[in-house]
Parts: structure tokens; C-alpha cells; sequence
């Protein structure tokens, strides 16, 4: 807290000072994307407010009553001493006058259960581990080669020759893709899930802003994909992931191998998305112009280009979105369907906050994506 005033009061004094104004919008964007650890808490604007556990017992947990604990589907429960998955809303039988109490299925947990009156978070991440560890998946550890070193990733065979090419968003980790895994496992595509610059184990520096030169790494796996057996991929992104697809099947070199992508939650709003992110982290209304333009390292006006222009998009694209995603703009994903309908299909997802569109309807987002893979496997 002392920091954000200092910064606010540095910002207000100074404004009109370049270098006064250069420190500030670093700090603000620093705070609003912050660096990626093994194991890190995803960061807010990606998971939900504080709860506090109010009960543990019967395979039921009670939270308390929000709008993220009332959403439907299924989430992850993070908390210091673990991580436990939350099913459903239960019919509050105890209704009994504990208006502030939300019960919820509790299916399972990876380390020590809550405790009553521990702190928790509802994050879309559902696993930890990897495919062996979290599901019983067998997989291999690969590096793919990139510009700028070896990038770890993981590779679960299957019989097709596409290949899935997932990749999670800025502030989040490989472990988002597990959600999906047992999925794209049951239709036995082979699954590459890459890391790039910033992660875990990876070269380089995180960037600082999504839609920048991360994708190059993503192309860096489609040439791994097509070397190693691949007809064509299919480009499934969350998140800042979405937007690296995106800028990969319209400007890679191997983009006649790219079949189609899957966009999920895209950030088609780069400068729009690290507000709302810088704001979702108490950064003070005043930084958030700075914020955006220290991270996209260019004038603000050129931050609000298009990540890219939707003629350039020419491969079957199943767009997942909704409305209640308070970081990257519905809007423009309603314009990218609206721009290409012969080459986009916009699922809309109620009730999901960011990169939460399969927790909040697992079935309908395997069925609606079984059959857009069906004709490009």
C-alpha cells in the first residue's frame, strides 16, 4: 500500500516529468503483471476476491456467498496450505438463515483440505502438477527450439497427425491446459503445451504487455509440431495465449499448417485488458494511461492498434467469450465474429470470468469444441 501512494503521489507531483512519469507507468504495469513462478498464485483479474471458508465436511465446502461463488461449473479452490477443486452449487438446504454461506461440491484437493476460517481464492486453474501427476496421463517433457533458447514443454501422444498446440495466457502456468487434457486425450490428438519466454524454465524476460513478441515462441511449436510428424496443428489459447494464436496463424511462416484456432477469452484489447488487470491490483486510477504505454514500450496510440486486422484471418476459428470477462473486451470479440462470419464461430459463455469458459460449462464446451475439431482432425 505504501508503494501505490508513493507511486500516486510521484505521479500527481511530477507528470509533467518524463522520467517521473517512465518510473511510475513501469511500476503500474509491473504491479499489474506481475513476474511468473513455478507454482506462483495465478494474479487477480485471473482468479476470484478473498473467501473465507466457512465449513469443510460431507464432500461440501462453504464460502462465502459472492458473485464468484455463485457462478455455476467447477473451480479451482487455492489456498496456502493447497489446492481443492469445487464442484457445483448445492441446493442450500440449510438455508437456515446463513444468507452469507455458499455451498458447493467438493470433489478433491491436492495437499491439505481448507480449514474453517482459512482464506481461499476460485481460480480456473482445476489441476497442479503435470498430465502423470494431476491425471494419470502419460506424457514426455520436450524442448522446442526457439529464437531465443530452449522452451520445456509437454507432449502427450495420440493417433492423429493434427496436433494440438495449447498455450495458457500471461500470469498463468501450463497447468491451465490440464483442464482440457483428458478432452483432446479422448480424441486422440496429440497435445503439445509449450512454454515461452518468461515462464518457468524458459529464456528471456516476461512481457509486459500481451500481443507482443512472445508469439514468436508459439511459432517456434508449430515448426517442432510439423518436424515432428504433423500434418497440421490446431492453435487452442487462453487469455493472452488466445492472442498469441491469433498473431501466429496470420503472420507465421507455416501458417498453410495451421487448420484452425481455438480462442478462448482473447485479449484483442492489449492497452484495455492491462488496465483493467492493473485495476483488478488496486494500481490508482491516475497510473493506468501510464501503465499501458510503459508496457506496450510505444505511444499510447499505437498500443490501441488491432493485435491484428480480422481480414488477415483465414482458418476456421471457434471463438469462446462472455459477456461477464471483466479483463478482455467481449466487444471485440463480438466484432471479430461480426468482421468474418465465414471463418469464426462465437460460443458465448454466461457466468465466466476470464479464462473460466470451460469451468463454467464443462459439457457445452467439449461438445460445441468436438465439433469444430471433428473436420480438422
Amino acid at each position: 500500500m505504501r508503494a501505490r501512494t508513493a507511486a500516486a503521489l510521484a505521479a500527481g507531483t511530477f507528470l509533467g516529468t518524463g522520467a517521473a512519469a517512465v518510473a511510475a507507468g513501469r511500476w503500474a504495469a509491473g504491479a499489474a503483471l506481475p513476474a511468473r513462478r513455478s507454482g506462483a498464485p495465478v494474479p487477480a483479474g485471473f482468479e476470484g476476491p478473498p473467501l473465507t471458508v466457512h465449513a469443510v465436511g460431507d464432500a461440501r465446502i462453504a464460502l462465502t456467498r459472492s458473485l464468484a461463488t455463485l457462478r455455476p461449473g467447477v473451480y479451482g479452490v487455492r489456498g496456502r496450505s493447497g489446492h481443492a477443486q469445487a464442484g457445483p452449487v448445492l441446493p442450500d438446504e440449510s438455508a437456515r438463515a446463513e444468507a452469507h454461506v455458499v455451498l458447493r461440491r467438493l470433489l478433491t484437493a491436492d495437499g491439505d483440505l481448507p480449514h474453517t476460517g482459512s482464506t481461499v481464492r476460485l481460480t480456473p486453474q482445476l489441476h497442479t502438477g503435470d498430465p502423470q501427476s494431476a491425471l494419470g496421463i502419460d506424457f514426455s517433457d520436450v524442448d522446442v527450439p526457439g529464437e531465443l533458447g530452449a522452451l520445456p514443454a509437454w507432449f502427450v501422444p495420440g493417433d492423429r497427425r493434427t496436433w494440438v498446440l495449447a498455450v495458457h495466457g500471461l500470469g498463468t502456468t501450463r497447468e491451465l491446459v490440464l483442464n482440457l487434457l483428458p478432452f483432446l486425450r479422448k480424441q486422440r490428438l496429440p497435445v503439445l503445451a509449450p512454454a515461452y519466454r518468461g515462464d518457468a524454465g524458459a529464456p528471456g524476460r516476461a512481457p509486459r504487455r500481451p500481443g507482443g513478441p512472445e508469439w514468436h515462441d508459439l511459432d517456434a511449436a508449430v515448426r517442432y509440431a510439423v518436424r515432428h510428424g504433423a500434418r497440421r496443428v490446431v492453435l487452442l489459447g487462453w487469455s493472452s495465449g488466445a492472442t498469441m494464436a491469433l498473431r501466429t496463424a496470420c503472420e507465421s511462416p507455416l501458417r498453410e499448417r495451421i487448420a484452425g484456432l481455438v480462442l478462448d477469452s482473447p485479449v484483442l484489447d492489449p492497452a484495455a485488458a492491462l488496465r483493467a488487470l492493473a485495476a483488478a491490483h488496486h494500481v490508482p486510477r491516475a497510473l493506468l494511461p501510464l501503465a499501458a504505454r510503459a508496457a506496450g514500450g510505444e505511444a499510447e496510440n499505437a498500443a490501441q492498434q488491432p493485435v491484428v486486422e480480422p481480414s488477415h484471418l483465414r482458418v476456421p476459428t471457434l471463438l469462446v467469450h462472455g459477456p461477464d470477462d471483466t479483463v478482455a473486451d467481449w466487444d471485440g470479440s463480438r466484432a471479430l465474429a461480426e468482421a468474418r462470419p465465414a471463418r469464426v464461430t462465437l460460443h458465448t459463455v454466461p457466468h465466466a470470468p476470464h479464462s473460466a469458459m470451460w469451468n463454467a460449462d464443462p459439457d457445452g464446451y467439449e461438445q460445441t469444441l468436438g465439433r469444430f475439431l471433428t473436420p480438422l482432425m
